[in-house]
């Protein structure tokens, strides 16, 4: 695909508007690639990588803590509960409760499917 004068302006504006370059890519229907390269040819800013996570932040994933997701995948706020889970479950109980509803069968459809 051409870059177009429209296209190049959309560029722009994603980019200050600090969407990520897949998204802006998936938007202009070009690459990640192309998309960083024509950036670095017209000059935009170059952004900041995003910090990486500390250890201290991945050990809390450990099987003992909440892993109900808050955020979106890949953004700098993105993260999970963290507070004690139930023993065996992946959730706390408050997120248990959400996840998984408990649905009541009237006693006579139990005595059918038997």
């Amino acid at each position: 695909m051409a870059w177009t004068e429209e296209r190049v302006e959309r560029l722009q504006q994603l980019w200050e508007a600090g969407v990520g370059t897949a998204e802006i890519g998936e938007r202009l229907g070009m690459t990640k690639n192309a998309i960083i390269g024509k950036a670095h040819r017209i000059g935009l800013k170059p952004r900041r990588a995003s910090p990486k996570r500390s250890r201290a932040q991945l050990v809390r994933l450990n099987g003992m803590t909440c892993q109900w997701p808050f955020g979106e995948p890949g953004k700098p706020d993105f993260h999970f509960c963290g507070k004690q889970i139930i023993n065996g479950k992946s959730y706390c109980a408050e997120h248990y409760a959400r996840a998984y509803i408990r649905v009541n069968v009237p006693d006579h459809d139990k005595a059918d499917a038997a």
